[in-house]
């Protein structure tokens, strides 16, 4: 049985993320233990990592100063798979527009940006003349994601789909390297990053565990992974 450690920042509902991903390993025949832990310990030594979030990046920055952060990155560089959803991927970048000055994990170059009303600088030119008025923001609810290349890891379960999943965000990674996305979503005037994938690290902006089938199907993946 595969030990899973649920990594806990002191934000947000992961009792959720807990039920999805033991709802997901019964119905796939993958069993596993989830701790809920911000023990470092505990995560070093764990088969697989799951990092969620809903909740501010300067608190999430905060936490993982406490020791969680690096035993994050001596897991991701010894290959041990690596699950982030929504702030879970945020944390994975230098920093956020969100809190100046707070310090992400750095695994991957680029800054998590603020969702506007309105289209950004470098944005305009590619909606000039696009029907489209003053969005919502949070981004909040369903959306179907198209995927910028071939995924290989948890996502390839959604290979030749366009899955509708579900979103609750106001800010969203921005990666210096592009190839890194592996797929996005639009809201108005954005093109979203919804989830990044790069060798045993996968990231999505989106919620499996409120994603319905389509998320149980990518956690099954992963705890099969």
């Amino acid at each position: 049985m595969q030990a899973i450690a649920l990594v806990d920042f002191g934000m947000g509902n992961l009792r959720s993320v807990e039920r999805a991903l033991l709802q997901a390993a019964e119905d796939s025949g993958a069993p596993c233990a989830v701790t809920r832990t911000g023990d470092p310990e505990i995560i070093g030594r764990a088969d697989k990592v799951v990092v969620p979030g809903q909740g501010a990046f300067r608190d999430c920055a905060a936490a993982l100063q406490s020791g969680i952060g690096e035993a994050l990155r001596a897991q991701i560089r010894k290959g041990t798979p690596y699950l982030g959803i929504c702030l879970g991927m945020q944390a994975l970048f230098d920093g956020s527009e969100e809190a100046e000055g707070a310090r992400g994990l750095g695994v991957f170059p680029g800054t998590v940006k603020r969702l506007t009303p309105q289209p950004s600088a470098a944005e305009a030119d590619a909606v000039a003349g696009q029907p489209w008025v003053g969005i919502k923001i949070p981004h909040m609810g369903w959306n179907r994601i198209a995927f910028a290349r071939e995924v290989a890891g948890p996502l390839g379960v959604f290979a030749g789909e366009r899955p509708f999943v579900y979103f609750v965000h106001s800010y969203h990674a921005v990666p210096l390297d592009p190839a890194l996305v592996a797929a996005t979503t639009e809201h108005g005037p954005h093109r979203i990053t919804a989830a990044i994938e790069r060798d045993n690290v996968t990231a999505t902006q989106f919620h499996p565990e409120k994603s319905q089938a389509a998320g149980l199907r990518l956690l099954a993946r992963f705890l099969h992974g």
